[in-house]
């Protein structure tokens, strides 16, 4: 299992600090430097608030992300989001690629309308779905900074995907949007680009003049236990919605809704984007860097443990650790506390480990999983005839390109999730009619076999993976078990032991 080995900022516990933020521009991929002219300019979009997508294909698309969903994710909580009656734009940072948008698309019912990076929309394959299911193209700064694209293009573009997402907004569809424009690995929020801004106030003034409910910005945190392994675990939250301002212009309002793009002014946009950061901020680690994260995790488990109440999933993770951070603010003279958490949380996570390897007393866990790595062995064993030949080869494939991307390390699910996505939409539907044609011939019924066949697979590929998952708890007891007979182990522990007496000061 690879670690989670990410940057390091300096330490500190400030709290929302948008003028301290990140406003690097990200690195250009290769596929980001090219501007596909053609697509873009014959990109679906529409300024009448009609869903600029194809309805059946998204249903379609909705269908197989649960089934890729249920194969790249092991453990997945999700809050059920505030109701409100008009569009919603749910926002979020952005460190995990095409598996962010997706948790949120699970999360909730509606149909989603997302804006995104412009080589999105124009991929050979993905860029096929994408237009399909009424995805818009931005052409971003970091593009016109580099010169990858005309601005006078890139301007044209780009106003006529706001005005589509503002149409949309107001019409009561959701929205997904990563305000800080890029993906990135850091535990703090990056400066936010105010493009998702602009169209959500703009959305709120098409809705106020056709007579319809006002949207509302819904701030999201997604937390990964760690974000690119492969079966992580997923918790989903949602922040209290954000009321979105009404421009007092009347003449505003008439012209958008008219189907002309109108900046908003900027003495609106600033405090709304101001807002949607501090919201944000709560909800994200918002931590100095990943090993600080860690500590507070571990800090939350013992401190859990030291009251019988053992933390059991994800959420009560991120929760426990979100009340650790905010306990720190507080209490003068934790640095010692820190230091010594950071130290036992390093050497759990250098041998892929977390804070679950301690027991109640603060011990490594030495329990023995022989019989659950062995069964979870009979269960790949007897399912990989079905699992191999119809999804292994493109989990392969996935896995590869995600480990050799120019994408960053962001990516590397995604191309994992693209695999999986792919398997049920065309590389089942070939390997079950060569399979059946081969074995029944052309008989009439082929296709009742063929509509058999899919569920089949899915559990089978389900029976498998379940199998993997009783492996690698059957490794990670290995690893607990070898890391108990070492010194570092005793040091965990004389450290862990260190650190239990000081919890009194965490409320």
């Amino acid at each position: 299992m690879t670690r989670c080995v990410l940057n390091h900022l300096p330490r500190g516990y400030a709290m929302a600090d948008y003028e301290n933020a990140p406003d690097e521009l990200p690195s250009l991929s290769s596929s980001a430097t090219r501007i596909n002219v053609r697509k873009l300019e014959s990109l679906p979009w529409d300024h009448s608030g009609k869903h600029p997508g194809n309805r059946p294909f998204w249903e379609v698309i909705r269908r197989a992300v649960d089934i890729a969903w249920s194969y790249l994710i092991r453990h997945s909580e999700m809050d059920s989001p505030p109701e409100v009656e008009g569009g919603s734009v749910y926002a979020s940072t952005h460190i995990n690629g095409l598996i962010d948008p997706l948790a949120i698309m699970k999360s909730q019912d509606r149909r989603i309308i997302a804006i995104g990076r412009h080589d999105i929309m124009t991929m050979p394959v993905i860029g096929w779905i994408t237009r399909r299911i009424g995805s818009q193209p931005v052409i971003r700064r970091a593009e016109l900074e580099r010169g990858v694209s005309d601005p006078e293009f890139a301007k044209r573009i780009n106003k006529r995907s706001m005005l589509t997402m503002a149409n949309c907004i107001a019409s009561g569809h959701a929205a997904i949007v990563m305000p800080e424009g890029k993906s990135h690995q850091d535990t703090k929020m990056h400066a936010l680009r105010t493009g998702a801004l602009r169209f959500t106030l703009n959305a709120a003034s098409i809705a106020h003049e056709r007579g319809l409910p006002q949207p509302v910005i819904q701030p999201v945190g997604l937390h990964f236990r760690c974000h690119y392994w492969f079966r992580t675990d997923v918790f989903v939250e949602f922040g209290e919605p954000i009321t979105i301002p009404l421009l007092d212009d009347p003449q505003h309002h008439t012209n958008l809704a008219g189907g002309e793009w109108i900046e908003p002014p900027a003495e609106q946009v600033i405090p709304l984007r101001d807002e949607l950061y501090e919201s944000l901020t709560h909800i994200t680690p918002n931590a100095p860097d990943w090993e600080t994260y860690r500590a507070w995790h571990l800090l939350g488990h013992l401190r859990a443990n030291s009251s019988t109440s053992p933390l059991s999933s994800l959420k009560q993770e991120v929760l426990a650790a979100r009340d650790i951070r905010e306990q720190l603010i507080l209490i003068e003279n934790t640095s010692s506390l820190v230091e010594d958490a950071m130290e036992a949380a390093d050497i759990l996570h250098s041998v892929g480990l977390d804070a679950r390897t301690l027991d109640v007393r603060g011990r490594i866990k030495r329990e023995s999983r022989l019989i659950r790595g062995a069964l979870g062995v009979l269960a790949m064993l007897l399912t990989a005839p079905i699992t191999i030949p119809t999804t292994g080869l493109q989990a392969l494939v996935g896995w590869y390109a995600g480990d050799h991307t120019d994408e960053g390390i962001d990516s590397r699910t995604t191309h994992h999730m693209i695999a999986a996505l792919f398997s049920p939409l065309f590389f089942w539907p070939l390997i079950s009619l060569t399979f059946l044609y081969s074995l029944c011939g052309a008989t009439a019924l082929l296709p009742v076999y063929l509509a058999v066949s899919f569920p089949i697979i899915h559990m089978s590929n389900l029976v498998f993976l379940w199998g993997y998952d009783m492996l690698s708890d059957f490794g990670d007891s290995r690893r607990r078990r070898r890391l108990a007979s070492s010194a570092t182990g005793g040091r965990l522990e004389e450290l862990v032991g260190q650190l239990i007496p000081r919890l009194g000061v965490l409320k």
